[in-house]
């Protein structure tokens, strides 16, 4: 019987074969590795010129004349349910937030009412509101907390407000502000973008931006700064392309990207 010998599925490759020695095939070639990328200090980005007093009073000046009496967008009936309408649109929108609470709120406009409700009630009444299930347990958490503290009372000041649950510095200030009248600075996204973007109040997070807005703005404009600048950054310097052609203080804002279009100047 002849000698059958077993083939190599690849032995020219300089694979090693079923014998175990290597084929005396060619070597693959050596594949010279990639260069570096020269590394160095990166560029800070080149910082923007500041406002003077005189420019920030005359954007104000210009929302005021546009809009004299801004309100916000979240339908309530007394500070209480404002209150709940703001911690409610953590991570919504006012149109999501309206929509649920005119069902929630002719049931329940107070503290009170809102625990007679029940947790299980309230959370089917939001659930088109995302993080509904927490929101829900933060809603009956902060109405039984008014309750045993401060007599079913929404409290008039920042700390006592921050104590309650789902309730944050910037939910404080739209509650003091709206509500109350003070003349706080709440900054959400719109506002956030607009302050960097602007150049009007740059800072890396929301506290830097309300402190330097409040370095800057005149007094007798603080009231309704933070609705003008939400509504402009709602509607006007939106976050994917701004709209500078129609923007009030384009020739006052210093990004550097800004339409080509945007106006020239305004009747001051």
């Amino acid at each position: 019987m002849a000698k059958v010998t077993t083939k190599s599925a690849v032995s020219s490759k300089g694979l090693i074969t079923p014998s175990g020695r290597k084929s005396p095939g060619k070597s693959a070639p050596k594949v010279s590795a990639k260069p570096k990328a020269k590394t160095g200090p990166l560029k800070k980005p080149k910082a923007l010129k500041p406002w003077s007093e005189a420019e920030v009073t005359k954007a104000f000046s210009r929302f005021r004349r546009t809009n004299p009496e801004p309100k916000g967008e979240l339908e309530h009936i007394n500070p209480y349910t404002l209150l709940v309408a703001v911690a409610l649109s953590a991570q919504a929108t006012d149109v999501g937030v309206n929509k649920a609470t005119r069902n929630l709120f002719p049931l329940a406009d107070t503290p009170q009412k809102m625990l007679e409700l029940g947790e299980d009630r309230v959370r089917e009444l939001i659930k088109t509101i995302g993080l509904y299930r927490n929101k829900a347990r933060n809603v009956i958490a902060l109405s039984e907390k008014l309750l045993a503290e401060y007599g079913g009372e929404v409290p008039r000041n920042r700390e006592a407000l921050e104590t309650l649950p789902g309730v944050g510095r910037k939910t404080a200030n739209v509650v003091l502000n709206i509500a109350f009248g003070e003349p706080t600075i709440a900054v959400d996204t719109h506002l956030f973008r607009v302050g960097n973007r602007t150049g009007l109040a740059p800072g890396k997070n929301p506290l830097e931006v309300e402190l330097g807005l409040e370095r800057i703005i005149p007094s007798e404009f603080k009231r309704h700064a933070h609705h003008w600048l939400i509504l402009h950054g709602r509607y006007t310097c939106i976050a994917r392309k701004p709209l500078c052609e129609r923007c009030i203080i384009a020739d006052l804002c210093r990004w550097p990207e800004k339409s080509a279009l945007a106006v020239s100047g305004q009747p001051d």
